[in-house]
């Protein structure tokens, strides 16, 4: 089903995820596409394993969640927390948690994988990650800067609901084993967890620059490394 597109006329306020922040960010002119024009880029393959193993680390830290107890890789790791009991997490899940950007009257909102909280009563944004290499696992590779964007919006997010909010955020990462002998129809996980300082001081200045170009007539100019942009571009070119 197609969501209705940006109208700057409109007063009603527009919802925007998280995922379409990141979306801007890569590239304002595919952007505008999407949120002003219904003109979406193709959709990509649905990453099933990586949904399977989100969902059973849920069920998993869901059991310690219910016992009000931390997980034996938060004990392993050192980390004086335990999964959050809250009556909307279920909520913060599966439609995620809101907040009304007044000055650009844009509701951004993000689904989260967990929360966490200290003896401070600190919130800790948690997302999980899959993944399979032979490589140390790390944050530093160049394209994991949109995971990191990813969880400082979960920290402004619950700020912005009143709650106080550990800086630091953590990521579970899956590793899918590939040094097996034999597959024997199943695969072997090792999991560790990253931790991460999180900086959200990039977010507002930026829905400033989303609204001011959602108000354009016109299209903004195309990220240089963009993909889709440039395989647009040399489709006209053999069209003409």
């Amino acid at each position: 089903m197609a969501r209705t597109p940006f109208d700057p006329k409109s007063k009603e306020p527009f919802k925007l995820s998280r995922t379409k922040i990141e979306d801007f960010i890569r590239c304002p002119r595919c952007f505008y596409l999407d949120v002003r024009m219904s003109v979406n880029r193709p959709p990509s393959f649905p990453f099933t394993l990586n949904n399977a193993v989100d969902f059973l680390l849920k069920k998993e830290f869901d059991i310690h969640r219910a016992k009000g107890e931390a997980h034996p890789l938060m004990k392993h790791y050192k980390i004086d927390a335990i999964p959050l009991k809250h009556n909307l997490l279920d909520e913060w899940r599966d439609w995620g948690i809101k907040y009304l950007h007044k000055p650009t009257n844009l509701i951004i909102f993000g689904k989260v994988d967990d929360v966490w909280i200290d003896k401070k009563g600190n919130l800790i944004t948690v997302d999980y990650k899959a993944t399979s290499t032979n490589g140390a696992i790390s944050l530093d590779d160049e394209y994991k800067i949109s995971y990191k964007r990813q969880v400082e919006i979960y920290q402004w997010l619950f700020r912005k609901n009143g709650f106080l909010v550990s800086d630091t955020a953590y990521f579970v990462y899956v590793n899918a084993l590939k040094d097996k002998q034999a597959f024997d129809g199943k695969l072997e996980f090792d999991v560790k967890i990253l931790p991460y300082e999180g900086d959200d001081k990039w977010i507002e200045p930026t829905l400033l620059k989303i609204k001011e170009i959602l108000m354009r007539d016109e299209l903004p100019p195309a990220s240089p490394d963009c993909d889709f942009c440039l395989y647009r571009k040399k489709v006209g070119e053999k069209e003409k």
